[in-house]
């Protein structure tokens, strides 16, 4: 490994930024979203132009490369570099100014493009490029790229919007760049009046053109525009420090026409037929890239037309004249923006989806954002079909078609060196037909590495040479982002798949939709960084440490590139016994957020839980692990010796509780909650007799479905009224309700003691007998005591056989238990196809109410509701049927999203507390402080109603609480029978 101490010493002694040469910031850079991968000497996060001009001369100095980074969402390799890299988005990352008057902003390059949006959005301005990843791309990477967006056909392309640009050049110089040859540096005047005749007829005329240098820009007739022509250099002509970009006017309204046809072909070729009606939006997709149709019109294939007007009705009037124009099979016309909303995420999460095919295997860039003359999209369509059928590949389009632009993943096998050769034959065979129509090979992400070495198809020799030349002019040391656009690597090499372990690892996790394998589970991060936006909208969760610490290491995918770097072994040697990878985790609060929120399903979650079941194997655990990874033990253990409320006495007194706190690996800021006094099965145990005598309320006593109750350990142990509301609530709309068996016969399998064949119950059997009770194991996998999770969810599968043979579905009241039942326990006891039973068995307290008493109507309540949906029923349970139960009980409101921040044993843990502070107060404490005098706080999880107690000083109440408080208030609930409209 090349030591380059020196370069990091006199970089930190040069700049006012943080200077990182450690295993973490490096590893955090090796990759953007596409295929390739450089490890850097080290990152700079410059904090002004002073510290980019001071980095250029070190490493001018020094003969080393400096790479432009911005979100780091570039899918051709140009974010990617093996010298110093420069992060844009710590520090150079403001909006400096904005006139209204003159529709101007002054930008840094790290500034998020979302940022810009919302500080203009007042004045009814915008920046017209929007890429699908605008809550995370950044202004300089636009620039760098020529970044365009779904509104193109309307705003054009970033180059169009820019006016004038603030750079550094590799040899110092602070330029400022504009028309009429402002700024320019010396030489490329006299190198573009010389070349005259080639500027005029060697650039086609693309609305896409992203391809190569826009020399172009410099001839007179286009005002000579030093700035435009800078615009999609990708890093390697200066360092962008500052620029001056145009606004639009937004309209007042909009509608969004959705047109249905039979295929992507089909919709290819109405695309370029809608232009002249004005939209602002032409968009294609095929159905294959749809998780759920749902809200579309019924096709194969849809356009995504949006229309402006000073109206709603003048927005839908010329919405309707589109689907009138267009030849389609079905249509939809939506002008509320929630809505549009909701129809755009489809269409943005396509690109991260389009990162796997329809059945599960892997898809992935290259030849992601061809564009065409938007007349010639279908023919070129049609013909790329085929040569995908030729060299047996697959791929789904999707895309800005009014530009004639396509996105497209391809399943290339990049993992051997035959997939690799036909990656390269098709390649080339492409580059070709897309000449062959006309186009570019780039028309949004770039060349970077891998559409530069065939730049020469498109262009010719003379013209790459040009492209030499101007690069010369502006960067004669070739310091900057080398290898890109001129004199590139080849574009099969530095793959990142090519480091990753050529067999599975040994895992404990089954990882079924990855075929058992956790690096393909890793290579699932492609880089799009959705995971990197800084605030959570609507129900989202994803990604709450990120957005509380703004590092790149504490987001979803800074910790996907650690896991590829220890797959690897280059940068991260120590493999499962990483530090780094260790400290990145910790920060990581087990949401589950991403395996909903990240278009390709990351799960960070549970490769959180298989790191730290190999990093401490064998090894001593902190102490939290050990207190609160083990929580149902020692509560199950206080509740054997009645011991509770001693323990309250005892953790009531400061001394000894902060020497508790400590002991324990709690965080001193933390309260410990008080334990029941009377467990939730003990109260079950001693209910009321039944009518007649004869003892408690016998199982399957009532009229109605027979349902498991699961008495979790926070139920059980800490929230037992839980418990108590829930069977008041289901037995009240007619269900029958039983709890788990308790009782596990040595050396068999029959449970006893709650539900079973009674029949089967012999004397010897009770005799023998042992107690136990069912647990999710949610304590032990999230702390990665995966053994010790296989092995009480394995006593848990027996002891729910009876269960299971009954066909009774399981209440879980506790979201996060149901969460590691519905998942975690078939994918860690994937050997047992009892766990799949007992999985697809769980249900939630409002799923158990709608598919078992689907005739009660529950009491009305009439009340407004504040607090958040569980992060684990987002992610996993989802809330429809909760929905659907507070309107039936006029609980009116929606609840917030994102996570409470407490999030099991993550908020107890030392250094934990001000994450878990800052998540809480991104939304759910908000929304609590907001919310109308009258309004009741939903809280389902145990560990939010504590964040809310802690923080808030704030009740909050589980549904079933709220509604066995009603009925016993008398607003009885009613069952109606079958056809009943009352």
């Amino acid at each position: 490994m090349t030591d380059h101490s020196g370069l990091e010493a006199e970089l930190r002694g040069a700049v006012r930024g943080e200077v990182g040469f450690d295993t973490t910031s490096r590893a955090l850079v090796t990759m953007d979203a596409s295929n390739y991968r450089r490890v850097p000497a080290g990152v700079v996060a410059p904090r002004d132009a002073g510290d980019v001009a001071a980095v250029l001369a070190v490493c001018r100095a020094r003969g080393v490369p400096v790479v432009a980074r911005g979100g780091g969402t570039s899918i051709a390799g140009q974010a990617t570099g093996t010298g110093v890299v420069l992060d844009f988005t710590r520090h150079m990352n403001g909006l400096l100014e904005l006139d209204p008057g003159t529709r101007t902003a002054v930008v840094q390059p790290g500034l998020v493009l979302d940022r810009l949006q919302e500080a203009a959005a007042p004045h009814g301005l915008r920046f017209g490029p929007d890429p699908s990843t605008h809550s995370r791309c950044t202004l300089g990477g636009m620039i760098g790229n020529n970044s365009c967006g779904s509104h193109s056909v309307a705003w054009g392309t970033t180059a169009d919007s820019v006016r004038e640009l603030s750079v550094v050049t590799a040899r110092g110089r602070r330029l400022r760049l504009g028309r009429d040859w402002a700024g320019a540096p010396d030489g490329l005047r006299e190198l573009a009046e010389g070349e005259l005749a080639r500027l005029r007829t060697g650039f086609p005329e693309l609305p896409r053109r992203i391809s190569g240098y826009a020399l172009d820009a410099l001839l007179p007739e286009k005002g000579a525009d030093v700035a435009r022509s800078f615009c999609g250099s990708e890093g390697t002509l200066g360092i962008l420090t500052e620029a001056v970009v145009q606004l639009v006017e937004a309209p007042r309204a909009r509608a969004l026409a959705v047109l249905a046809y039979g295929d992507e072909s089909a919709a290819a070729e109405a695309a370029a037929g809608l232009l002249p009606l004005g939209p602002l939006t032409v968009e294609g997709m095929a159905a294959d890239l749809v998780r759920s149709p749902a809200g579309l019109p019924k096709g194969g294939a849809w356009l995504f037309v949006e229309t402006g007007g000073e109206s709603a009705a003048e927005a839908r009037a010329r919405a309707e004249d589109i689907v009138r124009a267009a030849e389609v099979i079905d249509s939809l016309v939506v002008t509320d923006p929630a809505a549009q909303r909701t129809l755009w995420r489809i269409r943005e999460d396509a690109s991260g989806t389009a990162t796997r095919m329809p059945d599960g295997s892997e898809a992935w860039p290259g030849w992601e954002d061809c564009a065409v003359p938007p007349a010639r999209l279908g023919p070129y369509l049609r013909d790329f079909r085929a040569l995908l059928s030729a060299h047996g590949l697959r791929g789904t389009p999707y895309g800005h078609f009014g530009d004639g632009c396509i996105h497209v993943r391809i399943d290339f096998d990049l993992l051997t060196e035959a997939g690799v050769g036909r990656f390269r034959r098709f390649s080339e065979e492409l580059a070709g037909l897309v000449v062959e129509h006309g186009g570019s090979l780039s028309g949004e992400h770039g060349d970077g590495q891998a559409r530069a070495e065939l730049l020469p198809r498109m262009y010719g020799a003379e013209t790459v040479r040009l492209f030499e030349r101007a690069k010369a002019v502006w960067d004669p040391d070739d310091l900057l982002n080398p290898g890109m656009l001129v004199r590139p690597a080849p574009l099969d090499a530095n793959l990142r798949f090519s480091v990753l372990p050529a067999k599975p690892v040994d895992v404990a996790f089954g990882y079924p939709a990855d075929e058992g394998d956790f690096s393909a589970a890793v290579r699932r991060c492609v880089g799009v960084a959705k995971c990197r936006t800084t605030t959570a909208s609507g129900p989202a969760v994803m990604c709450p440490s990120f957005r509380a610490t703004g590092a790149e290491e504490h987001s979803t995918r800074g910790r996907a590139r650690l896991l590829h770097e220890m797959l690897a072994g280059e940068l991260v040697t120590d493999g499962w016994r990483s530090t780094e990878v260790r400290d990145a985790l910790d920060l990581c609060l087990s949401c589950k957020g991403c395996r909903s929120d990240c278009p390709v399903g990351v799960d960070m979650a549970t490769y959180k839980a298989e790191f730290l079941h190999h990093h401490y194997a064998g090894r001593r655990r902190p102490a939290a692990h050990l207190t609160m990874g083990r929580l149902p033990q020692w509560l199950r253990w206080v509740a054997a010796t009645r011991t509770a409320p001693l323990l309250n006495a005892l953790a009531s007194i400061r001394p000894l509780a902060l020497v508790g706190r400590r002991l324990g690996g709690i965080a001193a800021e933390r309260e410990i909650p008080l334990l029941a006094t009377r467990t939730f099965t003990a109260w079950w145990r001693g209910r009321k007799p039944a009518p007649g005598g004869g003892g408690p309320v016998p199982e399957g006593s009532g009229p109605g479905d027979l349902v498991v109750l699961w008495p979790d350990t926070f139920t059980e142990h800490l929230s037992p009224s839980v418990g108590r509301a829930a069977v008041r609530v289901l037995e009240a709309a007619g269900l029958r309700v039983a709890l788990p068996p308790t009782l596990l016969p040595r050396g068999g399998r029959i449970g006893e003691g709650g539900i079973g064949d009674r029949r089967s119950r012999s004397a010897g059997a009770l005799l023998t007998a042992r107690r136990a009770r069912v647990c999710c194991g949610l304590t032990y996998l999230s702390t990665g005591q995966l053994d010790r999770a296989r092995t009480v969810l394995g006593r848990t599968l027996d002891l729910m056989e009876p269960v299971l043979r009954s066909g009774a579905p399981v209440v879980v009241l506790e979201p996060s238990c149901a969460a590691a039942l519905r998942t975690d326990l078939p994918e860690l006891l994937h050997d047992d196809p009892r766990a799949a039973r007992l999985a697809s068995a769980v249900v939630t307290f409002a799923e158990a109410l709608q598919r078992h008493a689907p005739h009660w109507t529950p009491p009305a309540v009439d009340r407004p509701v504040a607090g958040q949906t569980h992060c684990h029923q987002h992610a996993v349970l989802g809330d429809t049927p909760d929905r659907r139960l507070r309107a039936a009980a006029g609980l009116t409101g929606e609840l917030s999203g994102g996570c409470c921040g407490l999030a099991g044993n993550f908020g107890f843990e030392k250094g934990h507390f001000e994450v878990s502070r800052a998540c809480a107060e991104e939304q759910l404490l908000p929304s609590v402080r907001q919310a109308p005098q009258e309004a009741l706080i939903l809280a389902d999880g145990f560990s939010c109603r504590t964040q809310l107690e802690q923080l808030a000083g704030v009740r909050g109440r589980h549904l079933a609480e709220v509604l066995a408080e009603a009925l016993d208030r008398g607003t009885q609930g009613e069952v109606r029978q079958p056809g009943d409209q009352r």
